[in-house]
């Protein structure tokens, strides 16, 4: 009865040490050199990345440059364009008092003619009313025959001069009208380049603008890409520093195995089992090898019962398997999982059993991994126990 509580005892403290030692940090592959190999593959794939990142980088430092340029002599035109369309407004400003005076004088113009218009036909409409009596009282009123003819020739002069101004003022007002249409013409042409010019601002001060987000948005793709670049450069002295690792981890692994191999090991007899072992074996064997053929879950069941024989692992079940970073089951919480469900199959549970009971199919070998180049073994299904 005690030994039956004993038991009990020693199951339920298996069982809860088990439970404290599983790893809480990233499982390792099944193979330190698998590891190391896929280290070596990332770090040269992160350092492709991070070339074709710097490469990226002067690319749109180039093209910064570019726009940049592009930008300033944008704004030179755009200050020339604006140079010029303050010059234009100007000359339509004093187009515009020209043409103001212009109207001024061509009104005055447009009003002496009239008035001298008016004056005329006032002088001609009394001469031809009182034409009789006008000439002989220029007559009777002469002192002589040559003093009447020089009045009357006077009078003559008087409608010519009359007719000279009128003429004068008539062709001065066509001057002044032929001067306010040129004065419109050339208003009307600096209207229209005045149009173009503004045209001409608004669509380059558009490219300036353009050109300004895209500088803006390249600018923000260099400090996003300088920022991957420092976070390729950080994650390769990570990985750089996770293959020194697992390189001294490899060798240590090599190492041991060949101290394993030259080491005292203890007869199956000397092993003291736990009421646990059998199924912690079994659903380790299933997390390892449950779709391999028996041979290799038997193979697994016994490089497990080598290391408890050998002097250089623990001696007991429980710490071999839960040895830190050595059965990647344990580390993903695969074997846990096993457990809580029972996934072990009978077959697990036979290679349990016969590798219990000391037999092995692999000798002496404590590794066993995926088949990778150069390496050398026995070689069971899909891995090769060494």
């Amino acid at each position: 009865m005690r030994e039956a509580v004993r038991r009990k005892l020693r199951s339920v403290l298996a069982i809860v040490l088990m439970l404290v030692s599983i790893p809480t940090g990233i499982a390792y592959a099944t193979s330190t050199q698998e590891k190391l190999n896929q280290a070596q593959e990332d770090k040269k794939q992160t350092q492709s990345q991070l070339n074709e990142t710097k490469e990226n980088l002067e690319n749109l430092k180039d093209e910064k440059n570019s726009l940049e340029g592009k930008l300033a002599d944008l704004n030179e035109k755009l200050t020339e364009v604006s140079n010029n369309l303050n010059d234009l407004e100007q000359q339509i400003e004093d187009k515009q008092v020209e043409i103001e005076k212009t109207k001024e004088e061509l009104a005055q113009a447009k009003e002496t003619e009239q008035e001298q218009y008016e004056s005329m036909k006032t002088r001609i409409r009394f001469m031809y009313e009182r034409s009789d009596y006008a000439l002989i009282e220029t007559l009777l009123g002469s002192g002589s025959l040559a003093e009447a003819l020089n009045k009357a020739d006077y009078v003559e002069q008087i409608a010519a001069y009359d007719r000279q101004k009128l003429d004068e003022y008539e062709a001065i007002r066509v001057l002044i009208e032929e001067e306010e249409a040129k004065l419109k013409k050339e208003k009307e042409e600096l209207d229209e380049l005045h149009a173009q010019v503004k045209a001409e601002k608004k669509k380059v001060n558009s490219y300036v603008n353009q050109t300004s987000s895209e500088i803006s948005m390249t600018s923000s793709q260099i400090s996003d890409a300088e920022a991957q670049a420092l976070a390729y450069e950080a994650q390769i002295k990570e990985q750089e520093a996770n293959i020194e690792y697992l390189k001294k981890k490899l060798a240590e692994e090599q190492a041991l195995s060949k101290l394993a191999a030259q080491s005292s090991w203890r007869d199956i007899s000397e092993v003291q089992f736990e009421e646990g072992d059998r199924y912690l074996l079994a659903n380790l064997i299933y997390c390892e090898a449950g779709g391999e053929p028996y041979a290799g879950q038997l193979a697994v069941g016994a490089v497990v019962i080598n290391r408890v024989l050998s002097s250089v692992y623990p001696n007991t079940m429980v710490g071999v398997i839960y040895q830190k970073y050595q059965f990647s089951p344990v580390g993903s919480g695969r074997l846990a999982i096993a457990m809580a469900e029972n996934r072990a199959t009978a077959s697990c549970y036979k290679a349990a059993d016969e590798a219990m009971a000391g037999q092995t199919n692999v000798g002496n070998c404590v590794y066993f991994r995926t088949p990778i180049p150069g390496l050398t073994g026995i070689q069971i299904g899909g891995h090769i126990f060494y």
